[in-house]
């Protein structure tokens, strides 16, 4: 190991341990509310997928008498741990959640469920809450970026699930107060429960939603254990058989505290539009700029070749046949050619399309025929620093339309405004929440800096 890397794991715990409110510039406190309110209205609606439900009963079945933790969006509450599984599991069951191109991951889902749950058991400042949630981010991303994200693919994980253990169990031991030395311990126990196959891509299956949960749920453990004395390796980050080596065979350790805090990777988020997988966003833009600029129909669409990014090519566009015969929301939410199809038929990829009526409906599948995913090696020069996409749309009367687009909406240089994030998570909220108290929420978010006690802001995400 390098001299430079030695006591990795210790340094990183340690900048979690003295980072204050007070070093946060005004706006990295207005992104993080941003962030948090957009993974609210993630939360809030995705109490009602079919993956969460199971989970829900879960954890209601594991609350106590005391410390009973409200499950926003719902009226059931649980043990800190479990409340955070079922919120993160809920999160990231919509694909709707936030992305960081650089470390090919999300935060939220796996941070914030943690830093909630720790924080109302603890009765946390508003200003606490965002600290927390800043170093979680911070952590979890620069984990993703060292293990070098197509890598960490080719091995089969999920970096939401692998590395979000480590953000969550960093949010809450900050919530926690933890010293130094103990931040370091909750890191060492939370290295032991990363976890995440990509296997669900075989059929679709819920787990893909699950890894968030867990991650937020290990999190949460790992910082009380720590807490209690329970000790984990203090170069689980670095050591040989660590996180880094274990989990990615060209992984950079020298990237987890390159350019720390500047700028925080909070800022570095981007927001999805579009309710599938981040490697489809981009095309699904230029197809929608293509069919709106040039006013084409559907039937005038003879093929669509689509340039897909290698990291996220065996996620949406192989097996071929398999994207091409979606089964599930699941599969649809990683079909290129579905989301292709959505783009040119609906000019929407929003939640209600990704649903078994419209994955069946003969049209989309004819037009899904008419859709060709292609390797662009050009792509990949910027990747995972931009997430570029390239589209050609060829009509049945011979004309070809190309669109480029190295920044998809919702990426940090070309974002959704505060009234856009707004407006995304009054339509997703409002199906669960009464449109008085969604509103409220927004109030609460906007200002949750000012609260002594971020109870208030949980407890009016109560429902029923």
């Amino acid at each position: 190991m390098a001299i430079a890397l030695e006591n990795l794991t210790r340094k990183v715990s340690t900048s979690c341990a003295q980072t204050h409110f007070a070093d946060l510039a005004e706006e990295v406190v207005d992104r993080t509310r941003y962030l948090l309110l957009d993974f609210l209205g993630c939360a809030i609606r995705g109490t009602l997928t079919n993956s969460t439900i199971p989970v829900l009963q879960l954890a209601e079945r594991k609350k106590s008498v005391q410390g009973q933790i409200p499950i926003i969006g719902t009226a059931r509450s649980s043990e800190p741990s479990f409340a955070a599984l079922a919120v993160g599991t809920a999160a990231h069951s919509l694909e709707l959640d936030d992305v960081v191109n650089s470390g090919s991951l999300h935060p939220a889902v796996a941070v914030i469920p943690a830093a909630l749950s720790t924080g109302y058991e603890r009765r946390c400042s508003g200003a606490e809450l965002l600290t927390a949630i800043v170093i979680g981010y911070e952590l979890m991303v620069k984990l993703g970026i060292a293990l070098q994200p197509a890598a960490h693919y080719r091995q089969g994980f999920h970096p939401t699930g692998t590395c979000g253990v480590f953000g969550a169990a960093a949010a809450s031991a900050k919530i926690m107060k933890l010293a130094a030395y103990e931040m370091t311990h909750a890191l060492g126990i939370a290295g032991s429960q990363a976890a995440g196959s990509l296997e669900f891509l075989a059929d679709g299956a819920f787990t893909k939603r699950f890894h968030a949960g867990w991650a937020a749920h290990s999190g949460v453990l790992a910082a009380e254990l720590a807490k209690d004395g329970f000790t984990g390796p203090a170069t689980i980050i670095e050591g040989k058989f660590g996180f880094l080596h274990g989990y990615s065979q060209e992984s950079d350790p020298e990237a987890v505290l390159k350019n720390w805090s500047t700028p925080w990777e909070v800022m570095n988020s981007s927001i999805k539009p579009h309710a599938c997988c981040r490697y489809k966003q981009g095309p699904i833009d230029c197809i929608m700029e293509i069919m709106e600029s040039q006013e084409l129909r559907a039937e005038e669409i003879e093929r669509v070749d689509i340039a897909i990014l290698d990291a996220g090519f065996d996620l949406v566009a192989e097996p071929v046949e398999q994207k091409m015969d979606p089964m599930s929301v699941v599969d649809a939410q990683f079909s290129m050619p579905f989301g292709a199809a959505l783009a040119i038929l609906r000019k929407d990829a929003f939640l209600d399309r990704y649903q078994m009526n419209e994955i069946n409906d003969p049209e989309i599948r004819d037009c899904m025929n008419r859709i060709r995913c292609l390797r662009d090696t050009e792509l990949n020069n910027d990747f995972p620093r931009k997430w570029p996409a390239r589209v050609v749309v060829h009509t049945t009367d011979g004309r070809n339309f190309e669109h480029r687009l190295d920044h998809p909406k919702g990426d940090p240089e070309n974002p959704l405004s505060w009234d856009e994030v707004i407006d995304k998570f009054t339509t997703l909220a409002a199906e669960v929440l009464p449109l008085s108290q969604c509103r409220k929420i927004i109030t609460l978010v906007r200002n949750v800096d000012q609260l002594e006690d971020i109870t208030e802001l949980v407890d009016e995400m109560r429902a029923g």
